[in-house]
This record gives C-alpha cells, sequence and structure tokens, in this order.
C-alpha cells in the first residue's frame, strides 16, 4: 500500500523515563498507548528497560551539501542524524554555494527528502553571501517550499547593529527567527582558543568571552526594540548565560542553544594542541560549563544544538594554527547530554525530551516534531538503552567526519530504534531504511 509505513507495537517502554506503557504505531501515527495492547500483524519490540522518547531536533547542524561534499554530504549527514536519535536536523547556510536564495535552499530540501533518513529544514543565510553587506532573500527563502524559519550567517556574526535590525524586522512578517553567531569580530582577530590562564601559558592568542557576550547584550536589546524573535547559537560562557537570563526576565523575546561538548569540555584540552579541540566558539573555563548546565538546567538555554562540523581529515590532522574549527556532534550528542545532565541529577529523561526535541521544534516552527507521545500524534519516537555504554570510534560512524573530540571515551545511553514519521530508520542500533517518501501519497510531508 504507498504510503503506509508499518504497524509495530512497542512493549514496555519507559515513557519520558517514566512508567514502562505499549506504544502502537500505524501509518505514521501514535495509534494508541497504554498496557497489554495487542494488534494483527504489528511488528512487535520489545522495550523493557529502555526510554521512549519524542525524536530529537537539531537547531544547528552543518551538512556542508552542496559543494563540500568531502566534508559531508546530506545522505551521510541524515544518517548520522538518524543513528543519534534525530527525525529532524536544521542545515545551516555556509554551504558553496551559500544558502542564500530560494533555488539553493530548495535543492537542500529535495537533498533531505530523498535521502530519506530524517527532515531536513534548510537554514537561510541572513546576508548575501554571508558577507555581512546585503540582506539575503529572506521573504523568497520563507515562501519557497522549504518554508525557511530559520535564518543565519552561523560561523560570520552579522556585526553591522543597522543590518541585523533591519533582518530583525523582516523575518517578523512571517514568524522567523534570526539565529546569531554572537562573535565580535574585532575581539576575536587571530584568536586561537579561549583567552584566559591556558592560553597566555601556550602563547596563543586569546578568544575573550566579552567578544560574545557584547554582541548578545547588544542583539537582545535590538530584538526587544522591534519585537522580534532572536536565537542566539552555542552559547559559551558564564557571562552568556546572565545576559539571557536577564533578557528573559524582561520578556524579550530570545532563546538559546548550548552544544555537546561545551558541557563537557574544558580549555584544559588545548594543552595537548591536539585541533580536535579547536572550534568556534572555542573550549572555555570549568566555571563556564558549570555555568552552561546550570542554565540549561533552569530553562534559562533552551535547547541543546550539535554543532555538527564534519571536516576532512587533512584539515584537522595539521599544525594547530592552521587547522579548521569544528567538532562532529550528531551520533554523541544524547550520550553526553546524559552523562553531563541526567547522571548528575541536574535533569530527567522528561526534560532531555524538553532541551533535545520540544522546544527545538518550537524555535524552528516544526509542527509534526517534538509531539507528545500520546495517541493521534505523528510517531517521531526514538528507543534509549540508558543502560548501556559504549567508547567512541569516529571511524566506526556513520559520519564522514572523523573529527570527534569524544575519541577513546566511554560514554553512556545508546540509541536502538528511530522511528522517523511511524517508519524505523533505526532498528538494533543500527541503520534500516530510510522513509519511501516516493511511495508516499501526494502531499504527504
Amino acid at each position: 500500500m504507498p504510503g503506509n509505513t508499518g504497524t509495530y507495537l512497542i512493549r514496555g517502554a519507559s515513557i519520558l523515563g517514566g512508567e514502562p506503557a505499549d506504544l502502537l504505531i500505524r501509518d505514521g501515527v501514535i495509534a494508541e498507548t497504554g498496557t497489554r495492547l495487542s494488534a494483527e500483524g504489528a511488528t512487535v519490540i520489545d522495550a523493557a528497560g529502555l526510554v521512549a522518547l519524542p525524536g530529537m531536533v537539531d537547531v544547528h547542524t552543518h551538512l556542508r551539501e552542496p559543494g563540500r561534499e568531502d566534508a559531508e554530504t546530506v545522505e551521510t549527514g541524515t544518517r548520522a542524524a538518524a543513528l543519534g536519535g534525530y527525525t529532524a536536523v536544521h542545515a545551516m547556510a555556509n554551504s558553496t554555494p551559500v544558502a542564500d536564495t530560494a533555488g539553493v535552499v530548495e535543492q537542500v530540501y529535495s537533498l533531505g527528502r530523498a535521502a530519506g533518513w530524517v527532515d531536513v529544514r534548510p537554514v537561510g543565510a541572513v546576508t548575501v553571501g554571508l558577507a555581512g553587506e546585503q540582506l539575503a532573500e529572506l521573504g523568497a527563502m520563507a515562501d519557497s517550499r522549504a518554508r525557511v524559519r530559520m535564518f543565519s550567517d552561523d560561523g560570520i556574526c552579522v556585526h553591522d547593529p543597522v543590518l541585523m535590525r533591519r533582518a530583525l524586522e523582516y523575518v517578523k512578517a512571517f514568524d522567523g527567527v534570526v539565529a546569531q553567531h554572537a562573535q565580535e569580530p574585532r575581539l576575536t582577530a587571530g584568536a586561537q582558543m579561549n583567552e584566559g590562564e591556558v592560553s597566555a601559558v601556550l602563547g596563543l592568542t586569546g578568544w575573550p568571552a566579552v567578544a560574545e557576550e557584547s554582541i548578545i547584550a547588544r542583539d537582545v536589546l535590538l530584538a526587544q526594540h522591534v519585537g522580534s524573535r532572536l536565537h542566539v547559537c552555542h552559547v559559551s560562557t558564564a557571562g552568556s548565560v546572565e545576559i539571557i537570563r536577564w533578557a528573559k526576565q524582561r520578556g524579550i523575546n530570545v532563546t538559546a542553544e548550548v552544544t555537546p561538548h561545551h558541557l563537557l569540555l574544558t580549555d584544559d584540552l588545548v594543552r595537548s594542541y591536539d585541533p580536535v579541540f579547536k572550534v568556534n566558539p572555542p573550549l572555555r573555563t570549568d566555571a563556564d560549563v558549570q555555568a552552561l548546565r546550570a542554565g540549561l538546567a533552569d530553562g534559562t538555554i533552551d535547547v541543546v544544538g550539535t554543532d555538527h562540523a564534519p571536516h576532512p581529515s587533512e584539515h584537522k590532522e595539521c599544525e594547530w594554527a592552521q587547522a579548521a574549527m569544528g567538532m562532529t556532534g550528531l551520533e554523541t550528542a544524547l550520550s553526553v547530554v546524559q552523562h553531563t545532565m541526567i547522571e548528575t541529577g541536574m535533569m530527567t529523561w522528561a526534560d532531555f525530551a524538553r532541551v533535545t526535541s520540544t522546544a527545538a521544534a518550537r524555535i524552528g516552527r516544526l509542527e509534526d516534531q517534538g509531539r507528545p507521545l500520546e495517541a493521534g500524534e505523528p510517531a517521531n519516537v526514538i528507543l534509549v538503552d540508558p543502560a548501556a555504554r559504549w567508547t567512541v570510534d569516529p571511524y566506526r560512524m556513520a559520519t564522514m567526519g572523523r573529527n570527534s573530540p569524544f575519541k577513546g571515551r566511554e560514554l553512556p545511553g545508546k540509541v536502538v530504534a528511530t522511528f522517523f514519521k511511524g517508519h524505523p530508520t533505526v532498528l538494533d542500533g543500527g541503520l534500516n531504511t530510510p522513509f519511501p517518501y516516493a511511495a508516499a501519497p501526494a502531499g504527504a510531508a
């Protein structure tokens, strides 16, 4: 039957870490929840000991295609996403060519549907060519088949306050959001790592916290002035958390994300001069890490965004000064958040669902993602084994990028199954088959 994604009975899963229950998935939706459910012809999945969660949504992924297929493709990146428990990702605009027109975002959207592993939502560039001089075709991208709602020059700060104001004003017309890479460029010229004790010892040009914090302070005030939505990418300092907390207390419409690596790793790792730890924004101090965890736990920081940034090996396996900035993250995010937030007692699995799915879907305006695990809801569901332990091996991952900062680390938690639109893209911890878009009924999302 065209478009029929099958019937699956998930038996005995702990829903959001709570009481065990059954989930019956039929034709792309959760048909029923309860105990001792049955369904003729259903494929039964024994989920005893597993946690059922809504599919994860990443607000910050670099899929590199078009133009940088030597680093990643939409196919390989979305395979990694599915294995990591994601059912939707936002693909950042810094491709080649830049996603600054309706044509390019539609190309990325089409590549995502052709792959079929997750929902790929293109992020449109704020400025033409990421040059920070002229607004891109924001309205055309919003009206395109890709229905872009998030815009970002990520990797480059929209540093001109007038241009940033105009972008915030423009996206209001279609309920869009500007996702800002907060980095005052004049304060970070030639910067190689966090400015502090370690940079002084190593003799590397420092990247001061104020370079991030000053842009966030400016932009929350601009967002308040024009009454628009602002999203702050990859918050990395304690001071940034305080500014965002201040803004939220005053009712300013700002959201923020933190990466898994900023929740765990510190600038002390740079003493090794291993370029795998070179990232933008840089790894900060332990005090910053603790502030970020607290901010995520209390809701000041809304979501975890991976900033998955794969690079060819030759761009990372070189001297520190010449190495590219960035780390992979799609296949390790769940485990790092479990390790830093759940196993420390700072969050529950229900909280995890909020910061990795529900809030992210709301920010990106994805109506069929991040939904409750209830009857009648879209069946974007993952099953996680919280008791599993695994050692990170970048060469066994689906992503083309080998630049994982967690190489050799033992991490908790493993995705056992991922259901995307009711179809199992991942089963028994391995890739199954993509969603059959080609067989879906006309007009299917």
